[in-house]
């Protein structure tokens, strides 16, 4: 078993906290929660999480380009969430949606279909995620051309 690390979190006022993620160097980060409960002074835990999802996909997508030569491949990763309310009327997170775009064209990749093959399995936090949450995820290159999804 693998140890994260420790984060903490501090309350500021209303819903707003500071994280620390306990790195040299990394500045705290300000989170709130959406109005009419906060003032949207920073991200909520539901764009945390969507943030961690795409972040993972992206960081798991490029150990795959590198394992096949392909070096600093420029991405870009948009991410959507729906929630829904739940049997009690609570809301809940019902779908993430992926969108991870390629700086390139597919045909200038090596070994493309090998890296989008496994790249999901590298990922930690949305193999996690998928558990409670459907994840759909597409890989489009620059040209605009879906390549997985």
């Amino acid at each position: 078993m693998e140890q994260v690390g420790i984060v903490q979190l501090a309350r500021e006022d209303g819903y707003r906290f500071r994280i620390d993620f306990g790195l040299a160097g990394v500045q705290h980060l300000l989170t709130d929660a959406t109005p009419p409960l906060g003032r949207a002074g920073g991200p909520d835990s539901e764009r945390l999480l969507m943030a961690a999802v795409a972040n993972c996909l992206s960081a798991s997508l490029a150990f795959a380009l590198r394992k096949f030569r392909n070096e600093d491949v420029p991405m870009r990763a948009c991410v959507d969430a729906t929630l829904r309310p739940n049997e009690a009327g609570r809301l809940r997170m019902s779908g993430i949606d992926v969108t991870l775009n390629l700086g390139v064209p597919a045909a200038r990749l090596r070994l493309l279909e090998r890296a989008l093959a496994q790249y999901e399995d590298f990922c930690v936090v949305t193999q996690s995620v998928r558990a409670a949450i459907p994840v759909t995820v597409r890989v489009r290159d620059a040209d605009g051309v879906l390549l997985r999804g």
